[in-house]
């Protein structure tokens, strides 16, 4: 159980990137590696319309010139981003939710390992940062299809790793969801609304209750359910 929770805690959410050596431009695949990294990093801890074409490339080590040579726009640099950020946590939502790890397990683990990481991010950075897809989604959804439609297509993905474990969970007689589905898309929102509430009160205490309301909400009174 300890290894793919320290796997989970350390990939979910950080990116895989390349060291840049010497001097110049950076190689290819290492100047777009970091200009993904730093659009990240700066929309998340600020926010998409604070963050500039000129503040990405300061923070990336990379020549303005490199950016539009990969990029059309900062809008296309983050549909980039947030592609390879779900690629990258793809494997990690897979090995959580196994089908060799009891149903709700899966979710327990999910929803506890959300609490460790804003925790982690509050240590380190000072503020509780929430979710930046949440964040990203909330601010530019009415001003941009392209990251409405790619925000919204990872969101959904991610949803559907929630209806998996209810869906087995119900068919096992752990829980009463027959709508599956509904239920997951229910808990998926309260999870949205949590983090949001806790990068504005910026206060890790609406995250610690997260998995409380989730098992309320699946009128599960034990919080360390059994399988079947």
């Amino acid at each position: 159980m300890d290894s793919w929770r320290s796997s989970w805690f350390s990939l979910i959410f950080d990116w895989s990137v390349n060291k840049w050596y010497g001097e110049g431009m950076p190689k290819t695949s290492d100047a777009k590696a970091k200009l993904m990294e730093a659009a990240t990093e700066l929309i998340w801890s600020s926010s998409y319309g604070a963050t500039s074409v000129d503040s990405i490339c300061a923070r990336a080590g990379v020549r303005k010139g490199s950016f539009y040579y990969f990029y059309r726009s900062k809008s296309d640099l983050a549909v980039a981003a947030l592609e390879e950020d779900w690629l990258q946590k793809k494997p990690v939502y897979d090995s959580v939710f196994s089908p060799m790890v009891p149903p709700l397990e899966r979710l327990s683990n999910y929803l506890e390992s959300i609490h460790t990481y804003q925790s982690k991010i509050k240590k380190e950075r000072g503020w509780v940062l929430g979710c930046p897809m949440f964040t990203l989604g909330s601010e530019i959804s009415t001003r941009d299809p392209s990251i409405r439609k790619k925000v919204q297509e990872i969101l959904a993905n991610r949803v559907k790793y929630i209806e998996s474990a209810l869906r087995e969970a119900h068919g096992r007689g752990l829980i009463a969801a027959p709508d599956p589905a509904g239920k997951a898309r229910a808990i998926f929102a309260l999870l949205q609304g949590v983090l949001t509430q806790a990068r504005i009160q910026d206060s890790l205490e609406p995250v610690a209750e997260l998995k409380n309301s989730v098992f309320d909400m699946l009128g599960i009174s034990d919080l360390q359910p059994k399988a079947a």
